[in-house]
């Protein structure tokens, strides 16, 4: 017995997917999903936001009376199977499998040690074929072969060859199987459904939304976007997606917004159909939701929605620009029944358009929501004004006495109606006095309105009892943390508007 290494090289464990593999006899049958043709029956999908759904597959069985074995093919080669649910008239299940070593031509020389197959090769100079029976003695870091008297190890260089199996091991399946053991009271044809969680398949809301400046209107149209990696189609499905994401003991991906100005949610109940704390979005026909695919169906289409364009940026406490920064463009719009889209919104991508002057929609830029209940006011942002800045900068900032900061109280306890005063010193308590200058520039010929947030002014309770002496614009106390100044910028102009902080930080 001598080792050989082959001359016209084959193929290695690694790359057996390049290998033209062939099966002996009828056994080499396509997966269902390749060929159109299923062993489904009557299949539900409910689909949530965080790559999860639940299948529910109704099919007609012939159950034998007493112990029995029965194969369900083309199940989620993702299927958890300890969420399945078995259910069939005079019926209970005893054990259940679930195979997922499939059919690929790694698994089948896998499966195939120890076992003889034939080895068929081309010489290129002459189109001539040789044929050798095998015997497949390991595949660790190659395939390693015993033929005839000699040892010989395939390697991958590209030459032709063909490897022959005489048949398909009994423990690969062409298609994830699910197999039970039941015990039937009596023999027949029934329906027999399965139920089963798997990870795999997920959907998330894509918006398109075409803004009209001039009419003040938003045309907003929404798609539900599926996807399916779980290695097998469902075919005609009833689909029902749930907005909302239940705890799964597993790590949960959380939507949330990137680059939002401000989202109040609303308080309004949208006209759908709840399930628990989450909103359903049926789809109206059956569908097929192919494996490696991604699948849109329309769920929102609505007109001359109010809307406006907004300026805006937001500052953390104490910020000097060293240079003027481009402010926010963002777009405002209601999600309310009245004057607004009339729906609660699922997760997902905002992308807004806008005419230009030959009439062609132009993107302008997108932006993500989380889920939104109806009557909510959503203000995104879509990215920089080009032509407006503005330069935020601490104008001047000093140590002032407790004397000093209690000059600027105004407030009043009042009981019964008497005025009464309570001070508690805890200890010795430094205050500061703080002007800020907010520089903006506008170099468009009309005058904007920037909404500029000041944030950073709560510091928990010890220093949550700031005052604001002074303030050349009046401004609007969005929360503890945030006070919110509207400045109205000239054409082609210049505002300065400062604003005197006294806080104990």
């Amino acid at each position: 017995m001598k080792l050989q290494y082959l001359a016209p090289a084959v193929f290695s464990a690694a790359s057996t997917a390049a290998i033209l593999v062939f099966l002996a006899g009828p056994a080499a049958a396509q997966s269902g999903a390749e060929t159109g043709e299923t062993a489904q029956g009557d299949v539900s999908v409910t689909i949530y936001n965080n790559n999860l759904a639940l299948v529910q597959d109704v099919r007609q069985l012939d159950i034998a009376r007493g112990r029995s074995r029965i194969a369900f093919p083309d199940v989620s080669a993702q299927i958890r199977p300890e969420t399945l649910s078995f259910a069939a008239a005079d019926t209970a299940i005893v054990e259940q499998n679930f195979d997922f070593d499939l059919l690929t031509p790694t698994k089948l020389m896998e499966k195939a040690i120890g076992q003889t197959v034939t080895l068929i090769r081309t010489n290129p100079a002459t189109g001539a074929e040789t044929r050798e029976r095998a015997t497949v003695l390991s595949t660790a870091g190659g395939v390693v072969m015993q033929i005839g008297d000699r040892i010989e190890v395939l390697r991958d260089d590209g030459l032709p060859v063909r490897v022959i199996f005489d048949r398909v091991p009994p423990n690969l399946r062409a298609r994830p199987t699910l197999s039970v053991t039941l015990e039937s009271s009596r023999a027949g044809t029934r329906p027999a459904s399965i139920r089963y969680l798997t990870p795999g398949l997920g959907w998330s809301a894509d918006y398109v939304a075409l803004f009209d400046e001039a009419k003040g209107t938003v045309d907003m149209q929404g798609w539900v976007t599926l996807t399916n990696s779980t290695g097998t189609s469902f075919h005609a499905a009833d689909t029902l997606l749930v907005a909302g994401n239940p705890n799964t003991n597993s790590e949960r991906r959380v939507v949330r917004p990137s680059g939002v100005s401000r989202i109040s949610p609303g308080t309004e109940t949208a006209e759908r159909e709840q399930l628990g704390e989450f909103y359903l979005y049926p789809i109206a026909e059956r569908t097929t939701i192919a494996n490696n695919q991604t699948k849109q169906v329309s769920f929102l289409d609505v007109q001359g929605v109010p809307a406006r364009k907004v300026y805006g940026r937001t500052v953390r406490w104490l910020v000097t620009d060293q240079q003027p920064v481009n402010v926010s463009s963002r777009i405002a719009f209601s999600s309310s029944r009245e004057g607004g889209l009339g729906d609660a919104l699922p997760a997902g991508t905002v992308r807004f358009y806008q005419r230009d002057a030959k009439g062609n929609p132009q993107f302008i830029g997108e932006n993500g929501i989380p889920h939104t209940p109806m009557g909510s006011e959503l203000v995104l942002d879509t990215g920089d004004a080009f032509d407006i800045f503005a330069q935020v900068e601490v104008e001047k900032r000093e140590k002032i006495t407790a004397a000093d900061f209690e000059r600027s109280a105004r407030y009043r306890i009042i009981e019964n109606g008497e005025t009464v005063r309570e001070v508690q010193v805890d200890r010795a308590v430094d205050y500061y006095r703080t002007t800020m200058r907010y520089t903006l520039t506008n170099a468009k010929a009309e005058p904007v309105d920037v909404e500029l947030v000041q944030a950073g002014l709560d510091r928990g309770v010890w220093g949550r009892d700031f005052r604001i002496p002074s303030e050349d614009v009046p401004g609007e106390q969005l929360n503890a943390d945030r006070r919110k100044y509207v400045i109205s910028v000239p054409a082609n102009g210049k505002r300065v508007v400062r604003v005197t902080y006294e806080t104990r930080y």
